[in-house]
């Protein structure tokens, strides 16, 4: 591929079919190298990268872009009963390829194969090499179900799929969500070794930080950022200081022509009064007097309109200083109600064998927080529905991987008033205001949320429930999430007084929320190990 090669956006407007605007005239140009995307939850990344890959069809506009495209979606959308073969798209080959090998291959099955005779072998290699455990160099690997495979082995096969194709642009859609370290690690180095273009939306900060330009999604407009996200960041923490000094300035010009306007009506009134007086006692011919009143009218009128101006100028440029200064609204919960105390029984598995074979054995006690890590498959997930059905020794909730936890025809107020019956209402509208959904942002149906509005949402039903949970239990929390949405998580997190378990290979994340033990899943069962 060229190195001068871009992705050309122009004029692209493109509308869901129920009206909701997504773009409106977008230009933007992509590449080369390796681009992460970024953006807030509801801007339109995933979007985007659906119209590049001819996934959606803008209504207006065009994208150019190369013929041979790879595209790993968000939600891969494999059927579980599909072969490993299928997924790659190479299950006709390889049909073709064994009917040759056995003497019975016909002319069209060998214009299947065509150049393809090691595609087998080419298939196994690029899934060992993204660290698929159940590969050692066999085809057989190939003939598996997805359905065998966990979900961070059916994301790594969703790339091999699209490495196969050899594509000269290579669209990547949260690429990470449930990796595990090591997985996450080798996708790393796949990607790195990639020589054409990469966009990547993603929320993994090691990910973006491996990128060499951040493109902004924000406001229907695309910016770009030379270098990696912490150079990005302080770009933009230098602009927002500089349009939070630039606000103080406007709103000191504002009350300083706010005052003077005052001060000159004062003046003026003054004038009239004097005016006034004058009239009434006659002390100069009625000709004079008249003049002067319409001259004093004419000066007044001037005087009082340039501050009308200046005040008026002064608030046009609070108002621009304000547009740019970006929503860091925080989150901010206190849950009393939440709190353990040290020593206080809320789990004790004793020898408790999964469904997928490991035994295991987990007591917690007191406000811990357990970081549940482990290799993709080896049944993390599992552990946790386990926990659920014991059941705990304290009042618990759970946020599952898909936040599927909502009515969708019912509003957010709604949703967490059906965990909390015995609250009234008013009282949950308050909570639900430090969850960021104010006045009628309360009332949006579930069905309607963005991604980011979503995790807040659940995250209200888990915290705001009656009685009040003591135990969080969280599968992969950080997947989908932007990173204000993941400032979110971590800030609602903070609040919270009882007992964690959080399964997550987002080692910054769980340093974040506090995690205290660190405990691994294999096939052996649960072992300590440290922790950071």
């Amino acid at each position: 591929m060229s190195s001068t090669f871009v992705i050309a956006i122009s004029d692209l407007t493109f509308v869901w079919p129920d009206g909701t605007g997504v773009f409106d005239g977008l230009n933007a140009a992509i590449g080369p190298g390796h681009v992460g995307l970024v953006g807030s939850n509801g801007a339109g990344k995933s979007t985007l990268l659906r119209v590049i890959a001819g996934d959606l069809h803008s209504v207006r506009g065009s994208v150019t872009a190369p013929e041979r495209l790879g595209y790993l979606r968000q939600d891969l959308g494999l059927a579980a009963g599909q072969r490993v073969d299928e997924v790659l798209g190479i299950a006709s080959v390889r049909n073709a390829l064994h009917r040759i090998e056995s003497g019975a291959g016909t002319d069209a099955e060998f214009d299947i194969v065509g150049s393809r005779w090691d595609v087998e072998q080419q298939a196994v290699a690029l899934l060992g090499k993204l660290g698929l455990h159940y590969v050692a160099g066999d085809v057989a690997a190939l003939d598996r179900r997805l359905d065998t495979l966990s979900g961070g082995e059916t994301v790594l096969l969703g790339l091999v799929a699209e490495l196969l194709r050899e594509p000269e642009v290579l669209l990547l859609d949260e690429p990470t969500n449930n990796l595990d370290q090591v997985a996450r690690q080798r996708l790393y180095q796949v990607i790195d070794q990639f020589s054409g273009t990469v966009v990547t939306v993603s929320h993994d900060r090691e990910l973006l930080e491996r990128v060499s330009t951040i493109a902004e999604l924000r406001h229907g407009e695309i910016r770009s950022f030379g270098g990696n996200f912490s150079e990005y960041e302080r770009i933009v923490d230098a602009e927002q200081e500089a349009a939070r000094a630039a606000i103080r300035d406007a709103r000191g010009d504002v009350r300083k022509q706010a005052r003077e306007l005052v001060e000159t009506r004062i003046k003026l009134d003054r004038r009239l009064r004097y005016g006034q007086k004058m009239w009434d006692q006659k002390r100069e011919p009625k000709i004079i007097m008249n003049e002067r009143k319409r001259q004093a009218q004419v000066s007044a009128g001037k005087l009082r309109n340039n501050h009308i101006g200046k005040l008026d100028d002064a608030k046009d440029q609070l108002t621009q200083a304000q547009e740019q200064l970006r929503d860091d609204r925080e989150i901010r919960v206190d849950l009393p109600d939440t709190r353990l105390y040290p020593g206080q029984d809320v789990i004790d598995l004793e020898e408790v064998t999964l469904a997928c074979g490991p035994t295991v054995t987990l007591k917690i006690a007191g406000p811990e927080r357990i970081a549940l890590t482990g290799r993709n498959g080896v049944g993390k997930t599992t552990l946790l529905h386990r926990i659920r059905t014991e059941p705990p020794k304290v009042p618990w909730r759970m946020l599952p991987q898909r936040l599927d936890i909502f009515d969708e025809e019912k509003s957010v107020f709604e949703n967490v008033a059906a965990t909390a019956p015995h609250v009234t209402a008013e009282r949950i509208r308050a909570q639900l205001a430090r969850f960021l959904f104010r006045g009628a942002d309360a009332d949006i149906l579930a069905e309607a949320l963005s991604g980011g509005e979503r995790l807040r949402a659940a995250l209200a039903m888990l915290l705001l429930a009656d009685p009040a949970p003591k135990l969080l239990l969280l599968d992969e929390p950080t997947n989908n999430l932007d990173l204000p949405s993941l400032r979110h998580l971590t800030e609602a997190l903070a609040g919270f007084q009882g007992a964690l378990i959080v399964v997550s290979h987002d080692p910054r994340f769980l340093a974040d929320i506090g995690a205290t033990r660190e405990v691994e899943l294999s096939a052996q069962g649960l072992a300590e190990i440290p922790f950071g």
